[in-house]
């Protein structure tokens, strides 16, 4: 399948971070969830600028490690020709978020970063955690996506 994926990572935060691997982690997660051809955004950025997003999209005044900015709500939301790309939305990870959550958990910054990711794109692609139930369904296809990306 075809995925665009654009990634933009916040200059202060380039180091340590493989472009390319997270838009290859991202185009995996999509080929395992059988999205049809799609777009994506990913960006990597600090605590201050996704708290801002927090506050002004989610009425949240509060930091957060990833935040989703879904285009569409379904599959079905709109009628593409054949063959185009599907506007998902973007992901937008804290890295200096996933820094602190990586020490404290003990693995590496690429599994937190992993993580994460995974975690925005099956926002974008409708999992949520609001319930118990959900929450349990979205935390098991989280583990197994993470497994199959070798980062776990």
């Amino acid at each position: 399948m075809k995925y665009e994926i654009g990634i933009k990572i916040d200059g202060r935060f380039r180091s340590g971070l493989d472009e390319e691997r997270l838009c290859g982690f991202a185009g995996r997660v999509l080929a395992a969830e059988d999205v049809a051809p799609a777009e994506i955004g990913i960006v990597v950025t600090g605590d201050a600028v996704v708290r801002a997003l927090n506050r002004q999209f989610c009425g949240e005044d509060a930091p957060t490690d990833v935040l989703s900015f879904a285009l569409t709500e379904g599959k079905d939301d709109f009628a593409l020709p054949p063959g185009e790309a599907i506007r998902l939305g973007e992901v937008v990870i804290s890295l200096p978020a996933a820094r602190r959550q990586a020490n404290s958990a003990g693995h590496s910054l690429e599994r937190e970063v992993a993580l994460l990711l995974v975690h925005g794109l099956l926002h974008l692609l409708g999992y949520d955690h609001g319930v118990e139930s959900d929450e349990r369904r979205m935390r098991s296809r989280q583990e197994a996506l993470l497994a199959s990306l070798g980062v776990i």
